[in-house]
């Protein structure tokens, strides 16, 4: 009984520890986003479900950890904390589900030889490019040496003050580094990933093999979408993501697969 005990407490303090990292990821990285991008209410919206998602493992976390809810008396009580326990504990293991599909779903690698490169598009953060997009557009660059029959296909409208898009600002990044203007095509007109792969539609044929490069983070639901868009042979190559903001935008990509299956 007391090693029990001890095996619950400690288990409880490494998920309260996990969980409170998590929260405090979430609310430092999507703070300084929702300041810095343009895109501000879609980024206060998912950022206010992040927080209700980290909030549930949270409340989890210090159940394992205190026996939140069965240590009521009488009866009746213990019964409703049972309940209590249970939805909690239904809610936490969708999230655990969700949080493995994306990190899962960034460790697959099936790029091939193909004519078409997609490179999905990232929020300018105060008219800059995020790490991330530079660290997605470092990936192309790679693959165009070993491929350099493809094309790329820079996505992304969203224009910043100045009224350049993400697409834009890719291509200058590129060229600026020396890959030629006709290996580029700009889809510079869609603000969602949805539209990207709709616009896309009208560039190349969709039953052609193409690559996808997108953050790790965001890979599995890119591909998702691209596929029910039409787009059937899809190639991963997942771009390395920042670490310390890697927690945020997993929790943003679960909160937004979550949305897709409400709709």
């Amino acid at each position: 009984m007391k090693t029990g005990y001890s095996i619950r407490r400690i288990l409880g303090d490494v998920l309260i520890f996990l969980a409170v990292l998590l929260m405090i990821d979430v609310i430092v990285v999507m703070s300084a986003k929702i300041r810095a991008v343009v895109q501000k209410k879609d980024y206060q919206e998912v950022f206010f479900y992040e927080l209700i998602l980290c909030a549930v493992l949270f409340i989890g976390a210090l159940d394992v950890r205190f026996n939140l809810f069965t240590r009521w008396k009488p009866a009746v009580l213990q019964g409703i904390g049972w309940t209590l326990r249970g939805v909690l504990a239904l809610l936490s293991a969708v999230i655990l589900f969700f949080c493995g599909k994306v990190i899962v779903g960034g460790m697959i690698h099936t790029a091939g030889p193909a004519d078409h490169a997609i490179v999905l598009g990232l929020a300018l953060e105060n008219g800059k490019p995020a790490p991330d997009l530079f660290a997605r557009l470092e990936t192309a660059r790679a693959y165009l040496d070993k491929n350099p029959q493809a094309q790329l296909i820079l996505t992304g409208g969203n224009a910043d003050a100045s009224g350049r898009t993400e697409a834009a600002v890719m291509r200058d990044i590129l060229t600026e580094k020396g890959v030629l203007e006709t290996s580029l095509i700009l889809e510079d007109q869609a603000e969602t990933t949805k539209e990207n792969f709709r616009n896309i539609a009208t560039l190349i044929a969709k039953d052609e093999p193409v690559v996808m490069i997108s953050s790790d983070y965001h890979m599995d639901r890119a591909v998702r979408i691209a596929r029910q868009e039409g787009f059937p042979q899809v190639m991963r190559l997942p771009a390395p993501s920042g670490f310390f903001a890697y927690g945020a935008n997993m929790m943003s990509e679960v909160v937004l697969d979550l949305n897709d299956l409400t709709k």
